[in-house]
Order: C-alpha cells, then sequence, then structure tokens
C-alpha cells in the first residue's frame, strides 16, 4: 500500500505549497482541513500542521484533535502549527516585539537534531507571523534560532515531534526542500515512491474497479486537464469511454478542426459537435459578462445534454476537476464544497442528467497533471498548451459578441500566439491571449483616416492563475507583432499591450 503523508489545513494561504513540495519528493499527500477531518490518520505515515491567519492566542483560534497524531505519529508543527505545540503544551506565546514576516537567517543550529542535516548556520528562512514562542514546555529542546527568533525549531524529547516557526515550503527558504526531505524520508521514514507512472499504474487499476464495463461520458476541451483525464480513462475502459468535444464558435483560429485531428491520432473515442451558431445566435445582442457566461453555460449543457442522449447507457461523467479545486472546496476556511464547478466549461451540469461523477485527476497539481500526461506519452505540444477560459473568446470580446468580432478577434490572437512560437516565448509564458476592447479609434492609412478596432495583448506569468504578474516581453517582439495585426486583420488599427497584474487585475477581461 502507498505510504502517505497528512497536512491538516490551519487556513493559511501556504498550504498548497506544502504538498506541492512534498510531491516534489515524489511523497504522496493529502491536505485535509483540522476542522472536518473525515479520513483515518492511521492511514497515514506522518502528519504536517500548516501556518495559518489565525494567532493562538485569539478566541478563535483553531483547536485540532491530536489525540491520535502527537506521540503516535512523527510529526512536524509549521509557523502555526509549531505555535500550537508549544502554547497549548505549557509553553508561552506571545505577541512578537520585532517584525517577524521576510527573509531571516539561522543564527543557531543544532546538528543533533536530524532535521537540519545539511543545513547550516546562516541558511536563509522566510518568517511570516505576528506572534512569536516565548517559552517552551519542559520536555522541548532548542534547536534552531535566528537573531530576532530565539525559538526558531524545536523537538519534543520522547517524541518524533518537530516544529519550526518558519516556512519551508516557500522558495526563499533556501534549504526549506532539504528541511521536509529530513522530516519525511529521514526521521519518518516514508518512501519516496509517487512518482507519475506510479499515478498511472494505480489510477487506471482504480478506474477499472471503480466504472467496470460501465459507459463514461467525458466533455472534452483540447485543454491538457481533460485531455489527461481522457487518456486514463480509455488505458481504464478503452472503447467505453465516449469523448464529446464541442465547438462553441468561441475556439481559437482553426482550433476544432487541429484539436480534432489531434485526438483521432490519440485513438481517443472522439465526437466532434460544431454548434457555432447555435451559441452565436443565443448571445445575440448580450453585453453583460455574467450573463454571457450563462448563456454559453447554457447552450454548452444543452448541446452536452443532446449529445449524451444519442449514447445508450452511459452511467458516468468524467471530469477533469484537479486537485486545487478540491482543495479549496473544502478549506479550514469553510469553503462550501458546493461552489466546486462540477465541469470546468460549464459551471455546474444540472442533477437531471442523472450521471454518477469520476474524476481521474481529483488528488494533483496541474503541474503533476503534465508530468502525468508526458509519462502516458501525450504529445508535448498538447501538454504545453496555456490555459483557456471555458467561455473561450465570448469574455475576450467585451461587450456585444457577433461573427464579426469572432472572426477578428481569432486573427488577431493567432498572430499573437504564433509569434509567441516563432520568437521562443510561448513555453516561457503561463497564458496569453487577445482582447477585443468596445471602442473604436481614429487611425490613418494610406492616407485616409479610419475609425477601426482597439486590440489589447495579454500575457502573464503564473503558477495557479491565483496570482500573476505581467510578462514583459521584448519591444521587439511588440513592435513586430502590431505591424502584422494592423497590416493582416481588417478592422483593427490600434493595438495596446495590458501590464497590469493579479491582483489588482485578473488575468481576463471579463
Amino acid at each position: 500500500m502507498q505510504q502517505k503523508v497528512l497536512i491538516l489545513d490551519f487556513g493559511s494561504q501556504f498550504t498548497q505549497l506544502i504538498a506541492r513540495r512534498v510531491r516534489e519528493l515524489n511523497i504522496y499527500c493529502e491536505i485535509h482541513p483540522y476542522n472536518s477531518l473525515k479520513v483515518d490518520v492511521d492511514d497515514y505515515k506522518a502528519v504536517i500542521l500548516s501556518g495559518s491567519p489565525h494567532s493562538v492566542r485569539g478566541e478563535d483560534a483553531p483547536k485540532p484533535d491530536l489525540s491520535k497524531i502527537k506521540g503516535k505519529k512523527p510529526l512536524l508543527g509549521v509557523c502555526y502549527g509549531a505555535q500550537y505545540l508549544a502554547h497549548f503544551f505549557g509553553g508561552k506565546v506571545g505577541a512578537s516585539k520585532t517584525r517577524e514576516y521576510g527573509r531571516a537567517n539561522l543564527s543557531f543550529v543544532d546538528h543533533a537534531s536530524h532535521l537540519f542535516d545539511g543545513i547550516e548556520k546562516d541558511s536563509q528562512v522566510w518568517m511570516s507571523h505576528s506572534d512569536t514562542i516565548l517559552s517552551l514546555p519542559e520536555n522541548y529542546t532548542k534547536i534552531a534560532s535566528t537573531h530576532d527568533v530565539e525559538n526558531a525549531a524545536y523537538r519534543i524529547e520522547g517524541e518524533e515531534t518537530y516544529a519550526i516557526q518558519f516556512h519551508p515550503e516557500v522558495y526563499h527558504s533556501t534549504d526549506g526542500l532539504t528541511l521536509l526531505k529530513n522530516f519525511l524520508v529521514n526521521i519518518a521514514d516514508v518512501a519516496q515512491d509517487w512518482t507519475p507512472d506510479s499515478f498511472v499504474e494505480t489510477t487506471v487499476a482504480a478506474l477499472k474497479a471503480k466504472v467496470g464495463n460501465d459507459k463514461v461520458v467525458l466533455g472534452l476541451s483540447g485543454g491538457v486537464d481533460s485531455t489527461v483525464a481522457a487518456v486514463l480513462l480509455d488505458k481504464a475502459i478503452g472503447k467505453n469511454l465516449h469523448c464529446i468535444f464541442v465547438n462553441n464558435g468561441l475556439l481559437r483560429k482553426n482550433e476544432f478542426e487541429s484539436v480534432l485531428k489531434q485526438y483521432e491520432g490519440m485513438g481517443l473515442n472522439v465526437k466532434g459537435v460544431d454548434a457555432s451558431d447555435r451559441f452565436l445566435t443565443a448571445l445575440a445582442g448580450e453585453a453583460d459578462p455574467e450573463k454571457k457566461r450563462k448563456i454559453i453555460g447554457g447552450c454548452f449543457i444543452d448541446v452536452f445534454d443532446d449529445e449524451s442522449h444519442k449514447l445508450t447507457d452511459v452511467k458516468w461523467l468524467a471530469q477533469g476537476t484537479i486537485y486545487p479545486d478540491v482543495i479549496e472546496s473544502v478549506s479550514a476556511n469553510g469553503g462550501p464544497s458546493a461552489t466546486i464547478k462540477s465541469h470546468h466549461n460549464v459551471g455546474g451540469l444540472p442533477d437531471f442528467m442523472k450521471l454518477k461523477i469520476v474524476e481521474p485527476l481529483r488528488m494533483i497539481f496541474k503541474d503533476e497533471v503534465r508530468r502525468v500526461g508526458k509519462s502516458m506519452g501525450i504529445d508535448p505540444e498538447l501538454l504545453g498548451r496555456h490555459p483557456f477560459p471555458g467561455p473561450g473568446m465570448g469574455i475576450r470580446i467585451l461587450g456585444d459578441i457577433t461573427a464579426e468580432k469572432v472572426r477578428i478577434l481569432q486573427e488577431v490572437d493567432a498572430v499573437f500566439i504564433n509569434g509567441l512560437k516563432a520568437w521562443g516565448l510561448y513555453d516561457k509564458v503561463w497564458q496569453a491571449g487577445a482582447m477585443l476592447l468596445p471602442v473604436n479609434s481614429v487611425g490613418v492609412m494610406g492616407d485616409e483616416r479610419t475609425y477601426e478596432k482597439v486590440v489589447a495583448l495579454r500575457a502573464v506569468e503564473s503558477t495557479d492563475g491565483m496570482t500573476a504578474d505581467w510578462v514583459d516581453l521584448p519591444y521587439k517582439f511588440l513592435q513586430e507583432t502590431s505591424n502584422k495585426i494592423i497590416n493582416n486583420v481588417k478592422g483593427v488599427n490600434r493595438v495596446v499591450y495590458d501590464i497590469s497584474s493579479k491582483p489588482p487585475a485578473t488575468i481576463e477581461w471579463e
């Protein structure tokens, strides 16, 4: 049986980073909220307590039940976790007199503790807290300090319990991964056997057991998640998987045909449905962003339902849900599970479809999805595709949508994306696209006055889309791209580049 690590979430913004770091060590881990623990802790080899926006001194301080964990399993407390293990077991935590946020360096390290094997004095760590541990309980031993934080790390005598006031999971803690490896591998003796190949093997076996000979329908989007989910299911149930790829008329230029061809080359059982006219007719005259989203989602449901009914005895709906969706829906901050999207292209499939849900990717992160896809031999070009919004160009055309506006934006987008690829910039960008603005501007072409559309180009770098920064593309590239767009796309006479970060802006404009 695969060994697992349990991460108890107290609502920290860094909790997902802990999981990602642990997974980098080829160790499988799961995040569960401390206040809604629905798993058996006996199934886990080690436990990590996350940080928290709360103070252990506050009335609303999270108080986990550690009766089956502390002293019985290897335990690592991080930030709030460290303060909790000190404050509620005989020590004292108080407000810090000095600001404890940002970079710090270890001024003392006890190498008798294996937690700091290979980590020397002066190693940089990242602090993020307003409280500090003033005194430790009797059987606790200090094992690291910084210049401002006396009890930066400690261990509990007679237990495999360790705690640190800094965050090893963030990039700025230079030896953070070493510390996590020391705890999980050297101290907790967790096997490093969780790899893309092992994930594929165990997932395919689980899908065979779960689905059996039943038929499954999956809505393909052309994106990474739904594609990898489809290949996993294909390995498990073969032709009992029925994939539907809907053209909503709002895809990139020639994308419907090219993606369909790509899927057919992979041996998937895919049906392409061109419903462009249906979507564009339903969207006619609507300019409100939310209403456009609902129209697109409603049309997709209708088309998907129509096509599903052409199949007989379908019992399962497959989705490309990934782990961040799951984590956010059951966070320690109380996010209701109902908020998770039932389908990435829809925002919820209705109950009347009466299908059971199967989600092969629900326990892995986006970068892991790509690694799993690579291990199964999926085309790198498909795996490297930028994220693309479910409503497609429907939310990149600001204002109402017409076939002519779609044509203009598809042409502009093609020049931009193809240019990024030609310049070797595509893989350095997390997401890129163009926006068609609802304004015209004055221009001059061939001594004639023009009054045509404005387009905005957008390129961002990110890891998960939660935050993003604009990419500093070369001026020469922007100049060349602008010239190509204006000279080749009829209806556009001005190109601008969006240099807003998220937050305060969002990646998409609507």
